[in-house]
């Protein structure tokens, strides 16, 4: 079943589900200045290369003004650019480029807290307690005999309270405002009509900017339960449990949703535009229930959601089929797509994840014609069609707040973070102008395989895998939201239909699959064995009976 949707009047289907968006995370892409940092110029002159891997939309992390104590995801100025990344007209230039090269473009709107610099909050520091700036934010007297306590037992995602108390304009020990993430984010009350109005404010801004949609940050956690209750122990332990966080998963998300898809559907389009605008949403929702996830991709909501169950499935036959089969049945009980990711500027690289090395490098392999042949939505984050591992970061270079949060424990997510190698022997691999050490992050010494420049004519390499997959993906469209696997009970392998000329088999077992007579092979993540597919591999094949 095609859910109407899905489709245009005329019958064809909507950009978006079927899409494959590339992450770009400007600071780690390419620095256009020589500073050291990369920026959106330096975004704009690689575009060609995302153009060449055959991506349908790139999505740009945030690229606001910020303090940085959260990889810029603490703004201060929601509708500006920071400067050290460029300017309003570098944007325009990006978004130029980019649809000139057929290219969609997405950004980041982060709609539940604010950088603790931003003007409403540093209003609301200086106003006194029950003052309107203050309700703007979530504050609230302590407990305790003397308010020394926070409000209550909700804990951070970094680690730590999720409540930082205040000193008031007189220097007395004050009340306390809540903070889901790191302190130098606190969160905004979304009960406020100001608070709405201003991100609608936001909204428009960016689609008069050009963009076609935007990604929305830890959607899961604008609304707070209205009393604040205790949510208990174990809060961060079972992933599983989110939606039953109080601090998570509302039901008022979803009729502001619905009133952002509206706004997203009516917003006239930019001037010079040549078509209609075919707007999107996907949601960061960091759910687990597979049927409440559903609910943000609802008709009138979002049109896609992050599918994190299957980013931290572990490299197992049972577990991934579970997966993808619950995740399909979930997305099309609501008509809409599943959007699988496989990485992020959040995640382990999937060469580390699944056990690094060439072992690593041999699943990530499989994993991606996995992922890029199942029917729906697909983002790539940069690096992942070159195959990076996670990268080591030195102590004192780690920026990630977990680190601190943490007290040392959790080196947090930089390692995802180290900046694309783009060609050369040495770091800083044709990234910056700027000598190594003065980079973002340091490249490791051992990356020069790794480039694009090395890959780009290796016929066995990850970019090349990444590029013929993306070729052959959009010559087989899956029109059908359904997704039939098969395979044994044991889970070793599975197989499912794309489209008529586009079947997948995965291995993950010992025992080599033999493949049908009929089929011929079209991709494989790694060489057949006399017409076997051996373990930790993924093959593509057509029937021929299919073939033109």
């Amino acid at each position: 079943m095609t859910a109407p949707d899905l489709l245009h009047d005329d019958g064809r289907p909507v950009w978006w589900r079927e899409a494959v968006c590339y992450e770009i995370h400007p600071r780690a892409f390419a620095d256009g200045n020589g500073d050291g940092t990369g920026d959106l110029p330096g975004a704009t002159a690689r575009l060609d290369h995302l153009a060449d891997l055959g991506v349908d939309a790139v999505w740009i992390t945030p690229f606001y003004p910020s303090p940085l104590a959260d990889g810029g995801y603490d703004i201060c100025d929601h509708t500006g650019v920071a400067p050290d990344l460029g300017t309003p007209a570098d944007f325009d230039a990006l978004v130029t480029k980019a649809h000139a090269l057929g290219i969609k473009v997405l950004v980041d709107v982060v709609p539940n807290h604010t950088s603790h610099r931003h003007p409403w909050f540093q209003d609301a520091l200086t106003s006194g307690p029950g003052s309107p700036a203050r309700t703007r934010y979530i504050f609230r007297d302590g407990r305790g005999e003397k308010g020394e306590l926070p409000p209550n037992d909700w804990q951070s995602a970094f680690g730590g309270p999720a409540w930082t108390r205040i000193d008031e304009a007189d220097g007395r020990p004050g009340q306390w405002y809540l903070h889901l993430h790191a302190p130098e984010q606190p969160d905004l009350d979304w009960r406020h009509t100001e608070v709405v109005a201003e991100f609608e404010r936001i909204l428009r801004h960016w689609l008069d900017r050009g963009v076609d949609g935007f990604r929305v940050d830890v959607a899961h956690t604008l609304f707070k339960a209205e009393d604040l209750p205790d949510a208990g122990p174990g809060q961060h332990q079972d992933v599983h449990r989110n939606h039953l966080m109080p601090y998570y998963d509302q039901d008022e998300l979803h009729p502001l949703f619905r009133a952002w898809r509206a706004l997203l559907d009516r917003h006239p389009a930019p001037a010079g535009a040549v078509a209609p605008p075919e707007r999107v949403m996907v949601a960061e929702a960091g759910i687990f229930d597979r049927e409440r996830l559903a609910r943000y991709v609802a008709p009138g909501e979002m049109q896609q959601t992050f599918n994190f169950a299957f980013l931290e499935c572990p490299w197992d036959g049972p577990a991934m089929r579970e997966v993808v089969e619950q995740s399909a049945r979930a997305m099309q009980a609501v008509g809409a797509p599943v959007t699988w990711v496989l990485s992020s500027h959040d995640a382990i690289r999937p060469v580390s994840r699944y056990g690094g090395g060439r072992l690593g490098e041999r699943r990530a392999r499989a994993a991606a014609l996995l992922m890029l042949g199942l029917p729906g939505a697909a983002y790539i984050y940069q690096g992942e069609e070159l195959g990076l591992p996670q990268a080591p970061v030195p102590d004192d270079r780690i920026r990630d707040p977990l680190w601190i949060r943490s007290e040392h424990l959790q080196r947090g997510r930089d390692g995802c973070r180290v900046p694309l190698p783009w060609a050369g022997s040495v770091p800083p691999y044709d990234f910056s102008d700027a000598a190594a050490e003065n980079c973002w992050f340091p490249q490791p010494a051992d990356w020069a395989e790794l480039t694009v420049a090395a890959q780009h004519e290796d016929e066995q390499s990850m970019l090349a895998l990444y590029r013929a997959a993306l070729r052959l993906r959009r010559a087989h469209p899956a029109h059908d939201t359904a997704l039939r696997t098969q395979g044994p009970e044991n889970g070793e392998w599975f197989a499912f239909q794309r489209a008529p000329g586009l079947h997948c088999l995965v291995n993950f077992g010992p025992r080599p699959v033999p493949l049908d007579d009929h089929a011929q092979v079209l991709l494989s993540s790694a060489p057949l064995d006399d017409r076997t597919v051996p373990q930790d591999t993924a093959v593509w094949i057509t029937y021929k009976e299919h073939q033109q």
